[in-house]
């Protein structure tokens, strides 16, 4: 960020703060209430905004990943699936679903009303969930899954985009992880959840179980999040603290010029070197922990010969992926890091990959999973870089956002034939893939830090030039006028800088 433009966000708390006896939007910015108005804000957002994404998050995910728990139950042999077939029906999704995250994220910062279109797209991945219930052939299926990945593709870079409108860099990682706890969390209990489907719908109305689906549940969700108004739970006092909290932290205000449309949003991501390497590295990352998909298989090749005892094993590493999460997106934003809150995962992953190459008992198999599920925890924290990493303008994160969610997502695409059949129950040749695919990922990091880290340095030098001469005498009688020392000024002064 320029010094022209650290003027400007100057300029624009101060005409916030000049003007905050006018009115009594203004109340909250007083000294005396801002503290307490600014806590008071962060917990509404956390009770309403948080809680309605995780619930949704998780219907979301359990009506993904449904699919690969249907196949222990008969799926491949009621529709007279082949191998090929099955992985064409997990990749086909991601044709849909990654191109449409980037017009979809361009248009959410230009909806009046995002509760609208996030639960309208809610309802439509539930609807055709619930149908996918009904085919009775491979072309059939495959429509299911094309569409659902249209309505689908709005969700999690669509929220992730809107909690970067509310909290700020030193919160968002930590509502991100909540979020994709929603995730992990399906993870979990969709297994306890479809065994429990599996083992009572059985039969039901002359219907084999893995045609019960939830989709019924996840739309009726989707009807609730219509209902609110954009910010009708807030009053005016604490929209406004929400804008000025927003243009402290990054220096600008978090609005769209007039002249900048969703185009030139898109545009000036493209041109910006960060977004092509966070897309490379996300892709990366993704293809090396797409065993997910493959998940319920690879329990069942550990020996446990109960059907119903390998879908409750398969909880707990997802739990304590959650547990992992949550802790390390907290310590993410007391420290201000994130290259090695997300990058450290991935390192545990490899271990766990190696561990599985050396072995086929039991025990180590099992517990080489804990720490590949852990991987999600770098994942979680992947937009959160992005949003911190590219943040202005609104149109240019929003498309960035998209782009490196896409096109990463196209690593679940090609993971869906990397995890080949044929290669189980040992799928050393998966794992060598999926290993080598964080190694990259790790190089790209480490390349994002490193320029992240040289443009602070810029942003430096050019304070220094600026502490010279005039501009410091300003800073002296500024430290006067308000009684504190010239190093605290100085530090009141320093602007936006990027997390790395």
């Amino acid at each position: 960020m320029s010094i022209q433009e650290e003027k400007k966000s100057e300029s624009f708390t101060e005409n916030v703060v000049a003007v905050s006896n006018d009115g009594d939007d203004f109340r909250l910015l007083t000294a005396d209430a801002r503290q307490a108005g600014e806590r008071a804000l962060v917990r509404k957002l956390d009770c309403r905004l948080m809680t309605t994404a995780v619930v949704i998050f998780i219907l979301n995910y359990i009506d993904r990943v449904a699919i690969t728990t249907a196949r222990l139950q008969g799926l491949e042999q009621d529709l007279g699936l082949t191998t090929v077939q099955y992985e064409t029906i997990l990749a086909i999704l991601y044709a849909t679903y990654c191109p449409i995250q980037i017009p979809s994220n361009m248009i959410l910062g230009y909806i009046s009303r995002p509760s609208l279109y996030i639960g309208a797209c809610v309802v439509g991945w539930g609807l055709t969930s619930a149908l996918t219930g009904v085919t009775t052939n491979f072309s059939g299926i495959m429509a299911c899954r094309v569409c659902i990945g249209i309505p689908e593709a709005a969700f999690y870079p669509g929220v992730m985009y809107l909690l970067s409108r509310w909290y700020t860099r030193k919160e968002l990682a930590a509502r991100s992880a909540w979020f994709y706890c929603g995730s992990l969390i399906s993870n979990a209990f969709g297994s306890l959840i479809a065994a429990g489907i599996l083992a009572r719908m059985q039969g039901v109305l002359g219907l084999a179980a893995w045609r019960w689906s939830e989709g019924a549940i996840t739309m009726s969700f989707g009807f609730l999040t219509m209902c609110p108004h954009n910010t009708r739970w807030l009053n005016a006092a604490e929209r406004r603290l929400s804008q000025v909290r927003l243009a402290e932290d990054a220096g600008e205000a978090d609005k769209d010029s007039d002249d900048v449309t969703i185009y030139d949003g898109l545009l000036l991501a493209i041109k910006d070197p960060k977004t092509i390497i966070f897309m490379l590295m996300t892709c990366m990352q993704l293809l090396g922990l797409s065993f997910t998909n493959f998940f319920p298989t690879m329990i069942s090749h550990c020996t446990f010969t109960a059907m119903a005892h390998c879908r409750l094993i398969a909880s707990p590493p997802w739990i304590f992926t959650s547990l992992c999460c949550v802790l390390s997106a907290w310590h993410a934003d007391r420290s201000g890091e994130r290259f090695f809150h997300i990058a450290g995962w991935w390192w545990v992953v490899i271990v766990g990959y190696i561990i599985s190459l050396c072995t086929m008992a039991t025990g180590g198999r099992y517990f080489s999973l804990f720490l590949m599920t852990s991987g999600y925890c770098g994942f979680a924290l992947t937009l959160t870089w992005v949003a911190n990493a590219i943040p202005r303008p609104p149109a240019k994160r929003a498309a960035a956002i998209g782009l490196v969610n896409g096109f990463g997502n196209l690593g679940n695409l090609i993971g869906s034939y990397v995890w080949s059949a044929s290669w189980g129950p040992q799928y050393h040749q998966s794992m060598i893939i999926a290993l080598c695919s964080l190694v990259l990922s790790s190089a790209l990091g480490f390349l994002m830090r490193w320029i992240l880290i040289k443009e602070n340095k810029n942003m430096d030098m050019e304070e220094k030039k600026l502490m010279e001469g005039p501009g410091r005498e300003r800073i002296e009688e500024a430290a006067r006028l308000e009684g504190i020392t010239f190093e605290e000024a100085v530090k009141r002064r320093k602007g936006f800088r990027y997390l790395y």
